[in-house]
């Protein structure tokens, strides 16, 4: 009989191009999979609905997939560190195979498990997926890990990228009698996990569906990505980011599409557009390599100077963007957008964060988590970069950079057609009020939206005083 091996699932919902679980099946064609609802992540202050939502249809279609192919994936609500070595002796499993992670709490209790399994006798096996390049592969000319994007990319896009893992099929799976030996139980919803999410998501689970976002993108949006990706009222991005996130579509896979695309473009226009998008996946990897070799960041601010820097933290203040009521129009629809989507556009994110550190003062921590609790795509790596990058605190050569609400919204909402769709009871103000952000006092009151909590050119101006002060005050290196 041929040896029962486990595949432990996390962030790779998907049994194509799987790089771990296309290794499993040549050693064994007896190939179950696993996924853990770890208490350690799901009871923990930074986790969305949506996204839990998004992750049990996803792993609903992953059960079906593995049933056509010809056997289960088991679900347990366990500590992975309990609950796999208890599952691999119950099954008498011969290995556990899964892929790496870069995430701090990831590594470590990755470390511990494979530790104990090793201990009770089972073989371990471990792989890279979910990234083109490892972080262990680019390195600078010095051999250490980049802390800048720039020369990250230029090395990064001169390596080869592996093609697609071949599709796992013609398993075999359990006996009932042997599942009624585990601890295995019904996938639970999200209600029943107690993070309901009581709106449509934003993207549609699984990995069809995943597969399907891609080829549109790639058939009727890539070419023209650098030109429309920065306004949030045209459909100029992939939608991918919670598919990538959940690994429900391989990085391979969309590599490969990237590769198709660039052979059947013939304009120069339609090129740039499809090297710009690789662009974006390089910063994907440059943010997990970064948080792999520099774990810390998690944690705290990547620049000593914002470790200590003395944020207002005015919670009324936080209140109000987090309910996207802050007077400023552009601002308030992003919130807007997030709360009740699950998601926002990644202009944005970047106008959102810069407003919440430099006009409002507030820790940049504050704004991470909100977005952590809110995101279906929330990523930490992507989630961390992002607002570090924007806060000025992390590895990014530019020291300062502050956004003008009003100057986004006039280059990147001109018609004010973002802003209408997400805050409603401004619909009918004339458009330059709206993308100035200098709504009359008439007005404000007849819509019932609030005035803007800050002026953004006296906070403009506190925000850089606080700054120099803090930087006077760093000992010289």
């Amino acid at each position: 009989m041929a040896d029962l091996i486990l595949f432990w699932h996390r962030r790779d919902l998907r049994i194509a191009d799987n790089v771990g679980l296309a290794a499993a099946r040549e050693y064994s064609a007896k190939l179950v999979g696993v996924f853990c609802l770890d208490p350690n992540i799901l009871d923990g202050d930074d986790v969305a609905p949506a996204r839990v939502t998004y992750m049990i249809g996803c792993l609903q279609s992953l059960q079906q997939r593995y049933q056509k192919a010809g056997s289960q994936l088991l679900i347990l609500h366990q500590d992975p560190a309990e609950g796999l070595p208890r599952l691999a002796k119950a099954l008498d499993a011969k290995a556990v195979f899964w892929n790496r992670d870069v995430e701090p709490y990831g590594v470590s209790r990755d470390r511990n498990l494979q530790a104990t399994l090793i201990d009770q006798g089972i073989k371990v096996e471990t792989f890279w997926d979910q990234l083109l390049h490892t972080p262990e592969e680019i390195f600078t000319g010095s051999g250490g890990p980049y802390k800048v994007y720039g020369p990250f990319w230029r090395n990064w896009i001169q390596h080869d990228k592996a093609t697609p893992a071949a599709l796992v099929e013609n398993l075999r799976g359990l006996t009932d009698t042997e599942i009624a030996a585990t601890e295995a139980i019904k996938l639970p919803t999200a209600s029943e996990l107690g993070l309901a999410w009581d709106r449509p998501l934003f993207v549609e689970p699984g990995e069809d569906a995943a597969q399907n976002l891609l080829d549109q993108f790639c058939h009727s949006t890539i070419e023209g990505y650098d030109q429309q990706r920065n306004f949030p009222a045209t459909v100029g991005t992939s939608s991918l980011s919670a598919p990538l996130k959940f690994g429900v579509i391989g990085i391979r896979t969309v590599w490969a599409a990237t590769e198709t695309a660039l052979e059947h473009c013939r304009s120069e226009e339609g090129r740039k557009g499809i090297q710009t998008w690789r662009q974006e996946l390089a910063w994907r990897e440059f943010y997990q390599h970064a948080l792999f070799h520099f774990p810390e960041l998690a944690e705290q601010a990547y620049r000593p100077l914002w470790q200590t820097f003395p944020w207002h933290n005015d919670e009324e203040h936080f209140q109000a963007w987090c309910e996207g009521k802050t007077g400023y129009p552009i601002v308030d629809a992003a919130m807007r957008q997030l709360n009740e989507t699950g998601w926002m556009h990644n202009r944005c994110r970047m106008i959102v964060a810069s407003f919440l550190v430099k006009d409002l003062v507030i820790n940049w921590q504050w704004g991470e988590k909100y977005f952590m609790q809110t995101l279906i795509d929330g990523d930490l790596a992507a989630n961390n970069g992002g607002w570090q990058w924007s806060a000025s605190s992390g590895m990014d050569p530019k020291p300062l950079r502050i956004f003008n609400p009003a100057s986004q919204a006039q280059k990147f909402d001109p018609e004010a057609e973002y802003i209408r769709q997400w805050v409603p009871e401004v619909r009918t103000v004339e458009t330059k009020q709206l993308v100035t952000g200098k709504v009359s006092a008439a007005e404000l009151e007849r819509c019932g939206y609030p005035a803007p909590i800050v002026e953004h050119k006296q906070q403009q101006r506190l925000f850089k005083e606080i700054y120099r002060e803090q930087k006077e005050q760093l000992p010289q290196s």
